[in-house]
C-alpha cells in the first residue's frame, strides 16, 4: 500500500494535483489507517496515471471521469470532438500571435501604411521618437475616425516634408517640445508659422483662411479637432503660448488653423 506521496511519485504528480483531483471527485478517496493515513493501491495508481495522461492531453477536467467510463467507439467520438477544439485553440492562438506581433511592430498597430511610412519618413529625417510618437497618436485618432482621407492627408505631409520651408519648420515645431513656454524663440517661430500660412502658393495652408472662421471643406471634424489640440496642448508646454500668440496673429486654433482677420498688438 502506498502514502499519497508514494502515490504521486508513482504518477509523475504533485501531492497538490492528487488532493485536487480528490476534490473534483476523479479518484475516490480511500479510507483511512488506523494511523490517520490514506493508503492507496496499485489499481489507483493506473487510475492516476490515466487522468494524469488526459489532463496533460488537454482534455477538461470535468470531461475527464465521462471519458474513463467509456466504451472504445464513445472514446474515439469524445478525442476527436477534443481534437477539433484544440484545433481551434491552436489558431486563436495562432491570431492571438499575429496580434503581439503588430504589438511589436510599433506604428503599424493601428495605423494604415500610409502613415507607418511617413513615420518612417520623418525617422530617415532625424526626427526624435518623442516627437514621432505625437504625430503618432494624433494620426491614431484621425485614422480612427477618417480613415478614407489618409492616402490624401500623407501625400500632403510627405510634399510638405520635401519643401524646404516645410521640413524647416516641421523641424522647428519638433524642437519646441522641449521649450519652456517663457522660451523667447517662440514668437519667431509663430512668425515663422505664420508666413509659411500666408504664402501665396496656390496649394498652400492658407486656404484655410479664406473663409475668415468659416469651416473649409479640408477641415476636421470639430470635435475630432479639438481632441487633437488637446493632444498639441498636453504633448508641448509652448503649445498653449504659441496658439496665444497665433491669436494675436489673426489666426485661431491649431488643427483647423483658421484666419480671423482680427490682429491684436501685443500685450
Amino acid at each position: 500500500m502506498l502514502t499519497i506521496s508514494q502515490l504521486a511519485a508513482y504518477a509523475g504528480v504533485t501531492v497538490r494535483t492528487v488532493r485536487h483531483y480528490h476534490a473534483k471527485g476523479l479518484l475516490p478517496e480511500p479510507e483511512r489507517d488506523q494511523s490517520g493515513y490514506r493508503r492507496y493501491d496499485a489499481s489507483a495508481v493506473a487510475e492516476l496515471i490515466k487522468i494524469r495522461t488526459l489532463a496533460q492531453a488537454g482534455v477538461p477536467l470535468s470531461h475527464i471521469d465521462r471519458l474513463l467510463q467509456a466504451d472504445s467507439a464513445e472514446f474515439a467520438a469524445a478525442v476527436e470532438d477534443i481534437d477539433h477544439r484544440l484545433r481551434r485553440e491552436i489558431r486563436e492562438r495562432e491570431h492571438h500571435r499575429q496580434r503581439i506581433a503588430k504589438l511589436a511592430a510599433g506604428d503599424s498597430l493601428a495605423l494604415p501604411a500610409e502613415a507607418v511610412a511617413y513615420l518612417d519618413s520623418l525617422r530617415d529625417l532625424g526626427f526624435t521618437e518623442r516627437f514621432i510618437g505625437g504625430e503618432r497618436d494624433a494620426w491614431i485618432l484621425i485614422a480612427a475616425q477618417l480613415p478614407e482621407r489618409i492616402p490624401l492627408y500623407m501625400r500632403m505631409k510627405q510634399q510638405q516634408l520635401a519643401d524646404s520651408a516645410g521640413l524647416a519648420l516641421y523641424r522647428n515645431l519638433a524642437d519646441t517640445i522641449d521649450w519652456e513656454p517663457t522660451d523667447p524663440r517662440v514668437p519667431a517661430l509663430v512668425d515663422q508659422l505664420v508666413a509659411l500660412l500666408e504664402a501665396p502658393t496656390p496649394d498652400g495652408p492658407e486656404k484655410k483662411g479664406d473663409h475668415d472662421g468659416d469651416p473649409s471643406e479640408d477641415d476636421l471634424p470639430e470635435d475630432l479637432a479639438r481632441l487633437l489640440d488637446q493632444l498639441f496642448l498636453e504633448l508641448v508646454p509652448v503649445a498653449a503660448r504659441v496658439l496665444e500668440l497665433l491669436e494675436q496673429r489673426g489666426w485661431t486654433g491649431w488643427t483647423n488653423l483658421k484666419r480671423t482677420g482680427r490682429i491684436r498688438a501685443n500685450p
